[in-house]
């Protein structure tokens, strides 16, 4: 770990480049360096999103996990099927809690209601570009009712609802269909921690 903290980041100047459905913002700065010294005027554009958080739904009774299908046009340029299965996300508007935003996404994208949630942890996306910050969740649910396409139109969400079961779901792993930090992370984090996350969850029933 650094013996560094943001009072060693001087921002000289901040413009915005570009503002629509995202901001990009254009970033002057100077940072003290490893050595002593400080760094010359670095320039960067950063990628301003706003930060999120992403919920996953699990149903401890029929083992599934309820996840959700949709269009990303930005995977087209990597892969031939940019139909993406994730998790259940949104950002996080101002004045928000991130435990409201799950259960507001969740209604949204599955039409589903979500309980206990747990937090898991949160990271920063791609720290290189953008500032946004990711908070990732689980939460039970009763997965018997969930179904469908959802979404709001005025985002041109056009979202379908996977019941999917956990052993299934763990397989996609392996062999790369789902290919988003987000479902990664909390995938991932899911099978590490059942065990405990399935007695916290029956403490509280």
């Amino acid at each position: 770990m650094s013996n560094f903290s943001r009072k060693d980041v001087t921002t000289h100047r901040r413009e915005s480049v570009f503002e629509g459905f995202f901001k990009m913002v254009r970033y002057q700065f100077t940072h003290k360096k490893y050595d002593g010294s400080q760094s010359e005027l670095v320039t960067r554009e950063v990628f301003e999103r706003g930060h999120a958080v992403a919920v996953l739904p699990y149903d401890p009774v029929l083992n599934e996990f309820v996840l959700i299908e949709q269009f990303r046009y930005p995977a087209l340029a990597t892969t031939d099927d940019p139909w993406l299965i994730e998790v259940i996300a949104g950002i996080i508007e101002e004045g928000e809690d991130e435990p409201d935003v799950c259960v507001r996404e969740a209604k949204e994208e599955g039409n589903i209601d979500i309980f206990n949630l747990v937090k898991v942890l949160s990271y920063l996306s791609s720290p290189g570009g953008t500032t946004e910050r990711l908070h990732i969740y689980v939460a039970q649910v009763d997965a018997s009712n969930a179904s469908g396409v959802h979404g709001l139109e005025n985002e041109a969400e056009d979202i379908r609802v996977c019941r999917v079961k956990e052993a299934e779901a763990r397989q996609w792993l392996a062999e790369g269909k789902i290919d988003n930090a987000a479902a990664i992370i909390a995938l991932q984090w899911f099978y590490l921690n059942k065990e405990d996350l399935l007695a916290r969850w029956e403490a509280l029933a």
